[in-house]
């Protein structure tokens, strides 16, 4: 008898997070099914019991977290120059107001992360230069799943550590900022934290949860004024560190994604519907501040020198706080692409002494941000960070919000010849959509080649294709380079052909040839190694996708045994193909998609409104592609789906319908007579003569492709 992970907890008495504390802590041995899913037979169930009973009373983990005997922490639980925190309401009410159709947010000098959490239902890009601050922001916006009770249970067991060896943290910091005793507990805790990593033991996340919360606890002890520019001389070090558990927010878009890096490098490579600028105002380096944090979270051990203890920071410093902010933020403006643009910059320009005074005029960036876009500004009074040397009156924090001149969004191509897809009907079919749309739904996506290159960063792709959909997902969790370098060791590993690097001579074939002959060995080993695989991992969908780009005429197709069964091809990864993948990679990146697999009556409506769209290109009724072999589409479905964009239309949400009327002397009646009887629906017609794919040939009769609108 088998279990499902929520049976087996209630039958042992633990929480469901406890049961998979055990499992990746490798208590017993288990096994997979084919989809790669825990199977929790009785075996399981019987020797997870023996263990509870056996190490209940030396198992702390369920008694710590029934006895809260644990402090836990928010992202705003951090001293920080500059932080925002108490600014998020003036904020939010501006791009409330004034921002429509946001669903990304980046949030690219995101120090604490504060305001990125303002906008936590959205998908985030958060980016900084310091270590530091982006190892937390892993922490609280970072979808990887992690294990509570794991925390929990390690920090519980930091917080009673009693450390008498030293380290490198009490070898260089010992009674400066923190105690000799801290010191030793803090470089214990660090290192302890990297092993367990190292050796994995705990994930990134878990990692980074670890380090965010040591990072905050030293914060509250430390023996300074809020930096780590100095420390105060002779005093009596009364507080000591404890560590409190994270509690990042739940339900986190997986989409979310963090950079550590030069913001003026980031800004070209990303897109976003809002852009959050909140660079350094003054002199002030954030590296020269938050010099000792930045060294615990790297922990490269560098040498510290001077009074302070700092280590060299050179690649971290700012030009934002030098001569140069203002070339430097001209470059940052014109690289963004967003349809907004909201910087958060004081009126500080000749108020305090020089360190304090703002590097970018008002006037500076008024002319830089009105060639970006309309300009408004929005003030509101705040108190301005002074070490005490100067006397600073009606300070103001503003808000630029530039509202971006339209940018067409670059129209790209799918990364698969799919059947059916939609590019080269793309010039035909976008000037046709809605202009004002905030989320869509391409509910029969295929290649993804209309829902990609909507103009909206909120898309829902649907298929009933399994292996399509791991593998677009897999394009949208793995890193590009991780990807390509995959691709090009296994295409060496089955001794497959890269006519990009070493030309057709060196296969002894040429392009009208083809790569076939060559190719056909490697090719067969490949395919029956993908079809032996049992576990649909990364590594399974890239092997899926390697075969694609060298099989006939780069198609999808298996058998009813579940084995993928084209022969090989032509072609081979040539530089068209690598073109392809980067660029749907990277867009794919940017923007807020999520990937399903399911049967369209499947897909709810219920959080869509009129200024959402559906994409609606279902396999067609009267043709015979790949996809409609064996009864794969049929009039029940047809009929059902009609019902299904007249739901659509009574909510007032908007659809497009691709299908074709007429096709070989076939006519769609089913679709005709619904679209006469519906007349609000306009059928507009298209050119046929697209030479889109497989199922249009010149021996073709008559046909009508339309696309139907509600709107």
């Amino acid at each position: 008898m088998n279990y499902s992970a929520t049976q087996l907890a209630k039958k042992l008495d633990i929480s469901r997070s406890y049961l998979y504390y055990l499992k990746d802590n490798g208590v017993i041995e288990l096994e997979m099914n084919e989809n790669g899913r825990v199977i929790w037979s009785e075996e399981v169930y019987q020797k997870l019991q023996k263990y509870i009973k056996k190490n209940r009373v030396e198992s702390t983990t369920e008694q710590i977290l029934e006895s809260r005997d644990y402090k836990t922490t928010k992202i705003n639980n951090r001293r920080y120059l500059g932080n925002k925190y108490k600014l998020l309401p003036f904020i939010t009410k501006v791009v409330e107001e004034e921002c429509n159709n946001i669903n990304t947010v980046a949030d690219i000098f995101a120090g604490t992360g504060a305001v990125a959490s303002a906008f936590i239902d959205k998908k985030l890009i958060t980016n900084d230069i310091m270590y530091s601050n982006y190892i937390c922001h892993v922490a609280w916006f970072s979808s990887e799943t992690y294990s509570r009770e794991k925390i929990v249970e390690l920090i519980s067991k930091y917080n009673k550590l009693h450390v008498f060896e030293d380290n490198y943290m009490s070898d260089n910091f010992s009674d400066t900022y923190f105690s000799l005793e801290d010191c030793r507990k803090i470089g214990f805790i660090r290192q302890d934290i990297e092993d367990k990593y190292t050796s994995g033991k705990i994930n990134f996340r878990e990692r980074a949860l670890l380090i965010t919360s040591l990072l905050y606890a030293m914060d509250k002890i430390a023996n300074t004024c809020g930096h780590y520019d100095a420390y105060r001389q002779g005093v009596k070090f009364e507080k000591h560190l404890e560590l409190s558990v994270p509690e990042p927010e739940v339900n986190l878009n997986v989409n979310n994604v963090c950079y550590n890096m030069d913001t003026n490098e980031l800004a070209p490579e990303i897109e976003a519907d809002l852009v959050y600028i909140d660079p350094p105002y003054n002199s002030r380096q954030y590296c020269d501040a938050y010099h000792l944090l930045e060294n615990v979270a790297r922990w490269e051990k560098p040498e510290v020198f001077g009074v302070a203890r700092k280590m060299d920071r050179t690649v971290l410093k700012s030009e934002y706080c030098t001569q140069k902010a203002t070339f430097a933020f001209e470059n940052l403006i014109e690289s963004i692409h967003a349809k907004y643009i909201l910087l958060s910059y004081n009126n500080m320009a000749n108020k305090g002494n020089d360190r304090s005074n703002a590097k970018i005029s008002d006037e500076d960036i008024m002319r830089i941000l009105r060639k970006k876009g309309e300009v408004k500004v929005f003030a509101e009074d705040y108190k301005a960070f002074s070490t005490g040397k100067s006397d600073i009156k009606e300070n103001q924090e503003r808000l630029f919000l530039c509202i971006c001149h339209d940018e067409k969004k670059e129209v790209i191509p799918s990364a698969l010849n799919y059947t059916g897809g939609k590019y080269k009907l793309l010039p035909q079919i976008l000037p046709l959509f809605p202009k004002d749309i905030d989320q869509a739904v391409d509910l029969f996506c295929g290649g993804c080649n209309v829902g990609i290159n909507l103009d909206c960063n909120k898309v829902l792709f649907n298929d009933s294709n399994p292996y399509l959909m791991g593998l677009l997902d897999t394009f949208r969790k793995m890193c590009k380079e991780e990807i390509f370098s995959w691709m090009y060791s296994s295409i060496k590993k089955y001794n497959l052909s890269l006519v990009s690097k070493n030309g057709y001579a060196f296969y002894d074939c040429d392009s009208s040839k083809g790569l076939g002959e060559y190719n056909k060995a490697g090719y067969n080993k490949l395919r029956d190694d993908f079809n032996k695989k049992n576990i649909r991992d990364d590594e399974y969908y890239l092997m899926l996708y390697l075969l694609i780009v060298y099989s006939f005429n780069n198609q999808i197709r298996f058998n009813r045994k579940g084995k993928f069964n084209l022969p090989v091809g032509k072609r081979d990864f040539n530089l068209k193909m690598q073109g392809k993948l980067e660029a749907f990679i990277d867009r794919v990146k940017n923007g807020d998609y999520s990937f399903r697999n399911e049967d369209f009556r499947n897909i709810s409506m219920d959080d869509y409104t009129d200024k959402s769209f559906f994409y609606v290109d279902p396999p067609y009724l009267i043709t015979c592609a790949t996809y409609n072999e064996q009864s794969g589409w049929t009039e029940n479905d047809e009929k059902d789906l009609l019902n299904y964009l007249e739901q659509l239309d009574k909510r007032g949400i908007r659809f497009a319908l691709s299908n074709v009327l007429e096709s070989k002397g076939k006519k769609n009646v089913i679709l005709s007579e619904w679209i006469k009887k519906h007349t609000k629906f306009k059928a507009i017609p298209l050119n046929y003569n697209y030479t889109n794919s497989n199922y249009h040939t010149k021996k073709d009769g008559v046909t009508k492709e339309v696309l139907v609108v509600n709107y």
